[in-house]
């Protein structure tokens, strides 16, 4: 095996070692230490494999690190997010590019369902990897259940 450089999210991190995922292609690579990550860190990073055995990975250069906050908001989602869901079938998913970088995801949730939908998108990996492939710092969940509406933002700052 050879060297990689690409975007991880640390997906599980211990004192002795951690387990980092590629954005891009989801492979894991578990580490035989820890450089001091933490779950959710993002790193522009190149891993290689160790020595003799080549069965766990090494961390040999970060361009970049930071971090992914979540935010569960206790906002309601704009007029324009409910716009789009209104205009969405239920359960469809509306993706917007926001001015500059980032994206607003939006769903139209059927009743009942926002609470649950905002948790499973909060706990979900894939929320901090996409975030991380945007190049996001901050995702912001907004939900209004009397609309039936779920908004995901990705925001760089």
């Amino acid at each position: 095996m050879t060297e990689k450089t690409s975007t991880f999210v640390v997906t599980h991190a211990e004192a002795e070692s951690a387990v980092v995922r590629d954005v891009e292609t989801a492979q894991v690579h578990t580490l035989g230490s820890n450089p001091g990550l933490e779950v959710h860190d993002v790193l522009e990073a190149t891993v290689a494999p160790e020595p003799p055995m080549e069965v766990t990975w090494e961390v040999i250069d970060v361009a970049d690190r930071r971090t992914i906050e979540l935010v569960d908001s206790d906002l309601e989602p704009t007029t324009h997010e409910k716009e789009l869901a209104a205009e969405a079938d239920l359960g469809d998913l509306v993706q917007e590019e926001r001015a500059g970088t980032g994206e607003i995801h939006v769903f139209s949730v059927p009743e009942g369902e926002v609470e649950p939908a905002a948790q499973d998108v909060l706990a979900d990996e894939e929320t901090i990897s996409r975030a991380a492939r945007l190049e996001a710092v901050r995702v912001e969940v907004r939900r209004s259940a009397d609309d039936g509406v779920l908004s995901v933002r990705y925001l760089p700052d």
